[in-house]
């Protein structure tokens, strides 16, 4: 292919005129957005009175940003293309917003900003300003699903919207600071996992301009060659264009943009053709650009354009500086203003004629605003997954392995609407049963041995999470629906990740035309008290405590003590709209308490009183028990049982509490308890022996209004660990039923002194049960192999 030729014939000279004009009109209403209180359109002089007293915002990437907006709008229009753009530069917020104004969705969505000079101050205005809009691509910007304060994730979200769209190109624009993280970095190899039969493509952008805020880029400044090997070593077809000289880069461009569009449409045809589907070799672009083009190239005699100079405001000072507000209307007039907007403001008809129309719109394309294409899930009934319980305690079945045929036929239902995401990690936490019905998704190379492995495949594992998180939140935004299984001590690592989906699902509460999403579904197993084997770097239950930080509208915590509370809670979660829903549960085989029925009506409640292994009947309790998490479940159970058996004149009340919300005041989370409720079932004035599945001051905080708090007494994880066993870990953490025993001992008025022997008993009870694992190297039986007995039966161990 003559590519010097091919350069040449993409754009007539009239296509490049209008393309020139429409990228101008964007770079001077990013420039405005910056800098302008009024006098939009350089009707006068600019004054002082004319400029924001504070600038903020971030130029240096804008006209890279303006100019791919406009050749991808080029070829919307040439190709009649559905497509959206996901923007990594985040600060390149005033350019995107030019091109939503531009194209008329800005004023469709905000009708007090209208296309015209009136409009036009108004958004200038508002950007960066108090009242107004952030400075990055933020929720408040119509066709955008990231807003990229925070940098690493454009790529993995890119891929998750382009997942099970095959009609969709998701152009990305990766910055080369951005290019430095390591999520962005692990981000390349998604195409390993997109199959170019039943998903959409992905075109990347890397967008070389030279410099992050004080700093060249890696990326930058490697030898083209390293950089077009890393490139291809990630499974692209690179391209370069280069250059300073507009007329030359938009020619370049518009053949390029032209060629990737052309190769990613024959690997879908040639993929969805009926033949074998392999992992094609991608088609993305790389754009090395000045930083800052088009602005001034020197401020006071220092170079700016091209330089880290121009990565926020090129001029500061201008309301106190003549020569500053001078180069500034220099710099506005030079894109011509008088050329491109009417008498009215209004951009002229050649610009607005330009863009797509309608749904064509990436500011408009419906998966952008992904509640609007959501739809329900076909959730088979969950209660016919359950597994009898004649007694309490029976059967013992692990948690996540009961949920799994749910899920298989959750995923058998929703073939083009659900999947599973998981770090390596699906079978490892039970989960197993889903592979019944699909594969791991995969479209690398495959070796007799390898287990379920598919182009086809609705389960995205790969070893970051990093990957699985944008992946979701990508595949969320875009109106599906999925769940993130993990370890529970390493999905911290995502901690970050998950603030920006909650700053997001927060701010698009309040937005009247952003319909909510599906939520973000959490499952952590492989938890904290049962990483005995692993050890000490595997036990970490803080990530609900991260969680509960964010807004109360937003997040919902759930430990479920059982399976058949399990298939409840994931149910629910599965058909909620806007939350993270975060949810704990065992994998290891543990006693079952609750009947199907049970369970939902207790899942339903959020807590309340197992009145099965209460005895205090109509009466005040003495001591409350409560208990949170399924290993907390269990301990407190034994320790229930310990005490009717030894002190059965002592009334106990044992309340579970399966939704960690509910602790909370009404007034401060939705599911809270008003206090009235609270004190009817935790007593006003009793003694509460509360065990918690995480760290126990997460309880006292929850609690702290509450009038009886002071009675309150919280056991749950100390960061004591190591490799052990499973009950030498909670008596390390003084979590067990021996130590829950003491504690009502030690916190019942009166109860001291005649439970002396059973205190001490108690002690010598811990004492022993750590000698057996010193010398056995496993738990006594006596204490592993506790089942709970309805009626008290002297010789129950």
């Amino acid at each position: 292919m003559d590519t010097a030729l091919d350069v040449q014939r993409a754009l007539t000279d009239d296509e490049l005129r209008r393309l020139d004009a429409y990228w101008r009109a964007a770079n001077y209403l990013t420039v405005g957005q910056i800098y302008l209180l009024g006098n939009p359109l350089l009707r006068e002089p600019l004054t002082r009175d004319d400029i924001k007293p504070r600038l903020l915002g971030h130029w240096g990437t804008s006209p890279g940003l303006n100019l791919i907006y406009a050749h991808l709008n080029r070829v919307i229009v040439a190709r009649d293309l559905n497509a959206m753009l996901v923007t990594g530069p985040g600060h390149g917020g005033p350019a995107i917003v030019a091109n939503t104004w531009l194209e008329g969705t800005w004023s469709e969505r905000y009708h007090d900003v209208a296309r015209d000079e009136t409009g036009m101050a108004r958004l200038f205005r508002q950007f960066s300003f108090p009242g107004g809009i952030p400075s990055h691509v933020a929720a408040d910007v119509p066709g955008s699903i990231h807003e990229g304060g925070e940098l690493g994730y454009a790529l993995s979200h890119a891929y998750g919207a382009a997942f099970d769209h095959p009609d969709l190109v998701v152009a990305c624009v990766v910055g080369d600071g951005e290019a430095e993280t390591g999520p962005l970095a692990g981000s390349w190899l998604s195409n390993v996992f997109l199959n170019p039969a039943r998903d959409g493509a992905v075109l990347p952008i890397l967008h070389l301009n030279g410099y992050k805020i004080a700093n060249p880029t890696v990326l930058s400044r490697i030898p083209e060659t390293d950089l077009l090997d890393l490139m291809r070593g990630s499974g692209y077809e690179p391209y370069v264009v280069a250059g300073d000289d507009p007329s030359v880069v938009h020619r370049a461009l518009a053949a390029t943009m032209d060629r990737a569009l052309d190769e990613i449409a024959a690997i879908q045809r040639e993929a969805r053709s009926g033949g074998v589907v392999e992992r094609p070799r991608w088609p993305m672009i790389i754009l090395r650009t000045p930083k800052g083009w088009t602005g001034p190239r020197e401020v006071d005699g220092t170079e700016v354009e091209g330089t880290y100079r121009a990565h926020q405001v090129p001029l500061s000072g201008v309301r106190d500086n003549p020569a500053h507000l001078a180069e500034l209307e220099r710099w506005l007039r030079s894109y011509r203003p008088e050329e491109l907007f009417d008498a009215t403001g209004a951009p002229v008809d050649e610009l607005r004629t330009l863009p797509p129309t309608g749904d064509r719109r990436m500011s408009a394309n419906p998966v952008t605003n992904g509640g609007v294409v959501l739809r329900d899930l076909d959730l088979p009934d969950f209660s016919e997954y359950g597994v009898d319980v004649p007694e309490p305690g029976q059967p013992m079945a692990g948690a996540t392995g009961v949920l799994g045929p749910w899920i298989r036929d959750v995923i058998t239902a929703n073939p083009q609407t659900f999947r599973l995401f998981g770090p390596d990690e699906v079978a490892s936490n039970r989960l197993g049963a889903a592979f019944e019905a699909t594969d791991r998704a995969w479209m690398a190379a495959t070796v007799p041995g390898d287990d379920h492995l598919s182009p086809d495949g609705r389960v995205m594992e790969v070893l970051s999470e990093h990957l699985c998180q944008g992946w979701l939140e990508g595949y969320l935004l875009t109106g599906r629906h999925g769940v993130f299984t993990s370890y529970e001590a390493f999905i911290h690592i995502v901690d970050s990740m998950l603030n920006q989906h909650a700053k997001w699902l927060k701010v698009t509460r309040a937005i009247p035309w952003r319909q909510p999403i599906a939520s973000l579904n959490y499952l952590l197993s492989s938890h904290v008290w049962r990483q005995d084997h692993n050890g000490f770097s595997h036990q970490d239950p803080g990530f609900i405590d991260h969680v509960v930080n964010k807004k109360a509208e937003v997040v919902r915590v759930y430990l479920p003590p059982d399976a058949n509370t399990l298939l409840a809670t994931m149910d629910h979660c599965l058909r909620s709209r806007h939350y993270i829903n975060v949810v704990v549960a065992g994998k290891q085989p543990a006693p079952n308490w609750l009947t199907m029925n049970e369970a939902i009506q207790h899942t339903r409640r959020g807590l309340g009183i197992w009145e099965w292994a209460s005895n205090d009947d109509d009466s005040e309790p003495d001591v409350v028990l409560a208990c949170c998490g399924d290993v907390p479940t269990l301990e407190t159970l034994a320790a229930a049982d310990l005490l009717r058996r030894h002190l059965p004149d002592l009334k106990v009340r044992l309340v579970n509490v399966v939704d960690l919300m509910r602790l909370q005041p009404d007034t401060e989370h939705p599911h809270g308890l008003p206090d009235s409720e609270f004190d009817t079932i935790f007593t006003p004035d009793r003694p509460v022996i509360f065990a918690y599945h995480g760290y126990p001051w997460l309880i006292h905080r929850l609690t702290y209004r509450r009038s009886n708090h002071d009675n309150l007494h919280v056991r749950g994880y100390k960061e004591e660990g190591t490799t052990t066993t499973p009950f030498d870990m909670v008596m390390l953490n003084d979590l067990d039923r021996f130590h829950l025993v003491i504690d009502v001992i030690d916190r019942v008025p009166g109860l001291g002194a005649r439970a002396a022997h059973l205190r001490q008993r108690m002690v010598d009870a811990r004492q022993a049960a750590r000698d057996y694992t010193r010398r056995y190297g496993e738990d006594d039986p006596q204490v592993a192999e506790w089942r709970w007995v309805r009626e008290t039966d002297p010789t129950n161990p």
